[in-house]
């Protein structure tokens, strides 16, 4: 089918960068493009993912207090 498009300059010239590099033609590559696009627009927005979590207990060891830390490392050798 044939259409006319108008194409913003910075799309126009992405567009024209790709088909050259890809040694295609425009209307090849700007086909593919489309498609791509369309296809993304038709799934559906992933839910965010939310990790278990567990309660882990009491820490051993206060991280607040460098100095006991360093000294209970110091004790393990």
């Amino acid at each position: 089918m044939r259409t006319t498009l108008n194409l913003d300059q910075d799309v126009a010239v992405r567009l024209a960068e790709q088909a050259r590099r890809r040694g295609l033609s425009l209307s090849r590559v700007a086909n593919e493009l489309i498609r791509a696009g369309l296809r993304t627009e038709s799934r559906p927005t992933p839910t965010s993912y939310q990790p278990p979590t567990f309660d882990t207990g009491r820490p051993l060891l206060d991280v607040t207090d460098v100095a006991a830390a360093l000294e209970l490392l110091a004790d393990g050798d």
